[in-house]
């Protein structure tokens, strides 16, 4: 798909203004329900894990307050791991990986690690199954000083707030067939920027960081996925979303640079997961169990390389 195609909202060659911006936000519905699919599975893990509130959306603070779930027994002398999902609150696999995460797998890492899960950053985006925020930001470019989305500036200030040192992160994401239907169109217009790369990759790969990639790490994760889904091979150029690959299944972006939620921490271990969830070959299920398996595998790589 090299054209670009048009998008209803915006003059073509000009940057969206508040106009624009609130026009996009007045189209958007509620499709799906936060609370009962998201906040209602965290409030049942309140015996195993102890639930923190950080903060609330602005929008509706009521309907959007924002969760982390810990360890309970927090031990400073444990190596501590973060798992984020919902940073674009479409991405369902993220979301609900991180939840199924703790619901299965969580309680055999326990003695080894201290665990922070914050299952779903942008609950609005959940509802609305958006990539933006309400203001028609990327939550998931906007991980730095003085951050315009508040979905990245609460959770920031609350891991820095903590205090500790943080050694592996997975940051939860999917890659859809939306990209190029709404969400890429939306980008070009709002910015006013032609892009020319609209291939999506048909399958799993993860995204690792340019300054510190791990390749074991991703490799030891690629090789367990693989086992449950497939993972997403090169164009016809030999890249994935137009980024040379650094082995199967895997690139780098410069994370910190580009405001990536995966940039939050200076973790030793930090990998970004893209799951394609508008396969043939997938489901529902396929794609929250390959989310499970990129923890679990990365932490078993973890215990044994670095004991």
């Amino acid at each position: 798909m090299n054209s670009q195609p048009s998008y209803a909202i915006g003059t073509l060659g000009e940057k969206w203004g508040a106009a624009e911006k609130s026009t996009w936000f007045a189209q958007q519905v509620i499709k799906r329900s936060y609370q009962n699919d998201v906040v209602v599975k965290i409030q049942a893990l309140a015996n195993e894990f102890d639930i923190e509130q950080y903060g609330a959306l602005s929008l509706d603070e009521s309907r959007y307050p924002l969760f982390v779930i810990k360890s309970k027994n927090w031990d400073d002398n444990k190596k501590s791991i973060l798992v984020t999902g919902g940073v674009h609150g479409y991405e369902t696999s993220g979301v609900q990986g991180a939840i199924r995460f703790l619901e299965t797998k969580a309680k055999d890492y326990l003695e080894q690690f201290n665990i922070l899960v914050a299952p779903c950053i942008s609950p609005w985006g959940y509802e609305t199954i958006n990539r933006w925020n309400c203001k028609a930001i990327d939550p998931n470019r906007s991980f730095y000083k003085n951050s315009p989305a508040e979905e990245s500036a609460l959770l920031m200030e609350y891991i820095t707030s903590l205090n500790i040192d943080i050694k592996a992160h997975f940051d939860l994401h999917e890659t859809t067939n939306t990209d190029n239907s709404e969400f890429r169109p939306a980008l070009a217009a709002r910015d006013a920027v032609e892009h020319s790369n609209w291939n999506i990759p048909d399958g799993f790969y993860l995204v690792g960081n340019s300054i510190n990639p791990t390749a074991d790490f991703q490799k030891a994760i690629i090789t367990a996925v693989e086992n449950i889904t497939h993972v997403a091979p090169a164009d016809d150029n030999g890249l994935l979303i137009g980024v040379s690959i650094e082995q199967k299944g895997v690139i780098n972006y410069a994370a910190r640079e580009l405001g990536l939620c995966m940039g939050l921490t200076d973790a030793e271990f930090v990998t970004t997961t893209e799951v394609y969830p508008d396969s043939p070959k997938v489901n529902d299920e396929n794609c929250i169990m390959a989310q499970v398996i990129v923890i679990t595998a990365g932490l078993d790589f973890i215990l044994e390389r670095c004991n």
